[in-house]
């Protein structure tokens, strides 16, 4: 559902000698590579669907803290706009230690910013261990999942990409019904505890991220060819024999033979510890060595790749498409996190606890991810007619949804909205129109901190503007009104040009 990296091969490694070297691998479009695909999916389960299932914890939080709506929302903002801004600089942690390793750590991190979260005192505790901490945590689980279903596809990397990115919808829809379960038979807090348990199922996702084989794949240093090094065996032969012939000479020659016979034994020991001490430092120096070459080669192709494209903000009509992307996710993600506190204002909750809105919203989703590609795809339809009309249906979603205080009404608009917001599927295409192809990944990237900033200022927003106006109304009206405006230039004109390096 993000649209961080989800329809692209993203890889921060890319160049045309890896890619001709993972052609004749067996495991490219087929065997371990569909495993991949199901680990992925069950990492945009585990992160995505619980982020957008968050609204049932604001609820909580609200009753629990008795803050105002818009700090609150802080909260959930916070761990959503992390989990996309730092997208650009995990891949730091991808080219020095591997998409496995990250992925690992970061199911860590994740599920201790659960487990901490539940122990949390005030809101401000949570900005820290669930906004950032968990936010981060989810970060560098994420995009080494979709980094690696790239790197294991090639002909069927789309058909891959969006199969596994469907467990956003499914995610959002089981975790919502499994949060609502869990705060009302246990509380919010063991909730959260027992959340972070689950969370722990990442790092098996990230354990299945197996690179390819040493020398044909590109993921960091699991997957680079090995160095020529002379065995351990060989190295110790040398210089054992070395040290054998320096004792001999110390001693004084064969002739000394039988005087020094019963000295053997202690000298051999010596010169055992010696030499394991000498291999030890050797290999430890030699492990610093490779580390300290990786970190550079790992932040020079990172530092390269993001602050190496000047050229992409001589683009006016890419920076008008930053400045769309800043608004437009705000007013998807809004929704998800309020909704569940409309429906309370409404007097809805007991509908809306047998089929939740939000979940209609994740359901739809799939399927409007799905049939929005399959007809961008047609040869007799433009794929940015398909994506201004479904950023047109999404606007006018939005500016409906406040009149509507019925829950069929909300449930209508609800599925309005999940299908519409299936463009984001369609985003990698419009980006590659206006930057080319030879610069999709960093200038996607951009376009990823900024919808990260817009989850991040969106929703708080929101509960400002019913602070002040005690509605929820306004903050759509408003949140739309600036999507349409930013969208207007940068949607309509960016279609007639394309980036000319």
């Amino acid at each position: 559902m993000y649209t961080s990296h989800e329809d692209i091969g993203y890889d921060f490694e890319d160049d045309p000698k890896d890619k001709k070297t993972l052609k004749p691998h067996p495991d490219i479009d087929g065997g371990w590579a569909w495993v991949m695909v199901l680990s992925s999916f069950f990492v945009h389960i585990l992160i995505m669907g619980s982020q957008m299932a968050l609204g049932v914890l604001n609820v909580e939080w609200l009753e629990e803290f008795h803050q105002s709506r818009g700090l609150t929302a802080w909260v959930s903002s916070l761990s959503m706009g992390v989990t996309l801004i730092v997208g650009p600089f995990i891949g730091l942690f991808i080219n020095t230690c591997g998409c496995r390793r990250t992925a690992i750590i970061g199911g860590l991190l994740n599920s201790l910013g659960w487990v901490l979260s539940a122990y949390a005192v005030n809101v401000y505790y949570l900005f820290i261990t669930f906004g950032l901490a968990a936010g981060f945590g989810s970060g560098m689980a994420y995009l080494p999942a979709v980094v690696m279903v790239g790197r294991y596809f090639q002909k069927r990397r789309a058909l891959a990409q969006g199969l596994s990115t469907t467990g956003t919808g499914f995610g959002t829809f089981l975790m919502t019904v499994l949060l609502k379960y869990l705060c009302a038979e246990y509380g919010w807090r063991n909730a959260m505890f027992i959340q972070g348990a689950v969370s722990l199922n990442l790092c098996v996702c990230g354990a299945l991220m197996r690179p390819l084989s040493p020398g044909m794949d590109g993921d960091g240093p699991e997957g680079k060819a090995p160095h020529h090094v002379l065995p351990a065996h060989s190295t110790e032969s040398i210089r054992s024999s070395g040290q054998l012939r320096d004792a001999e000479e110390k001693r004084g020659g064969p002739g000394t033979e039988d005087s020094s016979l019963g000295d053997a034994p202690a000298q051999a020991c010596q010169e055992k510890a010696a030499h394991r001490k000498d291999m030890c430092a050797f290999r430890l120096l030699k492990t610093v060595s490779q580390l300290t070459m990786r970190v550079r080669k790992g932040f020079w192709d990172w530092y390269s790749g993001y602050f190496g494209t000047a050229s992409l903000f001589t683009n006016r009509m890419f920076v008008a498409f930053i400045f769309w992307a800043l608004f437009a996710y705000s007013s998807f993600v809004i929704p998800f996190i309020h909704l569940p506190e409309i429906v309370n204002l409404y007097n809805l909750s007991e509908q809306n606890d047998v089929f939740p809105l939000t979940s209609i919203i994740a359901i739809v989703h799939i399927f409007g991810k799905v049939v929005l590609g399959i007809v961008a795809d047609l040869p007799c339809i433009s794929v940015w007619n398909v994506f201004l009309m479904a950023n047109f249906t999404l606007v006018l979603s939005i500016f409906i949804l406040p009149l509507m205080h019925t829950y069929a009404g909300l449930a209508v608009i609800c599925a309005l909205i999940g299908f519409s917001s299936g463009y984001f599927s369609l985003m990698p295409v419009v980006t590659e129109d206006l930057v080319g192809i030879e610069h999709l990944a960093n200038a996607y990237g951009i376009i990823i901190c900024a919808n990260g900033i817009s989850a991040l200022l969106g929703p708080p927003f929101a509960g400002w503007i019913y602070d002040i106006t005690q509605k929820y109304d306004f903050s759509f009206y408003i949140s739309g009104l600036l999507y349409m405006l930013s969208g207007k230039e940068s949607t309509c004109q960016c279609r007639r040009h394309r980036f000319d390096p």
